[in-house]
């Protein structure tokens, strides 16, 4: 099943069932032009994994790590399907397509045998990478935090919906620039939900974006962005230079 966030036509944000080209809730059918589509999560924070995938640590020149490399997005940082995002300055700014995992109950300690079970679905995330700022510090406050640094979208899909080796595939102005699968994670799924609960409690809508596959490349002003994971459908979105 696809679950779409959108705003109908009377103003009001619904939750509704995504099929076709259309979204349903309460007995009325929309036609998805005709709607706000909205982020699929509101999450109170994003946890973003770094190096998941050993051909992106290589081209980065950076080591595979021994346990995942963890890092914070805050919920200013969420962008829509359809959205523009403005980048910052003039700095260098990078795509980095990901499988995002939305959260769907409170949770801590979990381990990695129950770790579906507290899984509402996925979605679809591009994580825009200020690099200028990255390579300065060491929290990444600049370079990963900035307002709309993290569109999600289209739908959450819920788990039997994402095959175990799904595709993710990121397209700039039509050109793919990067093409993997899941079953190339250095850590997987549970294993990351596990890892993470260790030390945090998530809660219900908190997003954890997965890492990015090697082609990562730099945006510039007016480009169109897709991220297409394969059971959940393909986020669209602009950017634009400030």
């Amino acid at each position: 099943m696809h679950w779409m966030r959108f705003r109908d036509p009377a103003g009001a944000v619904r939750r509704g069932e995504y099929e076709d080209g259309t979204v349903s809730f309460g007995g009325r059918t929309y036609d998805v032009d005709d709607v706000e589509v909205l982020p699929p999560a509101e999450p109170s924070k994003i946890v973003c994994v770094g190096r998941n995938y050993a051909a992106h640590a290589e081209e980065r020149n950076s080591e595979i790590p021994d346990r995942p490399l963890l890092f914070l997005k805050p919920p200013n940082a969420v962008a829509g399907d359809g959205d523009t995002v403005t980048l910052p300055g003039d700095n260098y700014i990078e795509h980095e397509a990901e499988v995002a995992v939305v959260i769907g109950e409170q949770c801590r300690n979990v381990d990695e045998e129950e770790a579906f079970d507290v899984v509402a679905g996925y979605t679809a995330a591009d994580d825009v990478s200020n690099r200028t700022d990255q390579s300065e510090e060491q929290n990444w406050v600049r370079g990963k935090a900035f307002d709309g640094a993290c569109p999600l979208g289209p739908v959450l899909a819920t788990p039997d919906e994402v095959p175990e080796d799904a595709s993710v595939e990121l397209r700039v102005n039509g050109e793919t620039r990067q093409s993997s699968s899941i079953e190339h994670f250095i850590f997987s799924v549970p294993e990351l939900i596990a890892e993470i609960t260790e030390y945090m409690t998530l809660e219900p809508g908190d997003v954890i974006i997965t890492g990015t596959p090697e082609g990562v490349n730099e945006l510039e002003d007016g480009d169109s962005v897709e991220v297409e994971v394969e059971g959940v459908g393909t986020l669209s979105h602009d950017v634009e230079r400030e």
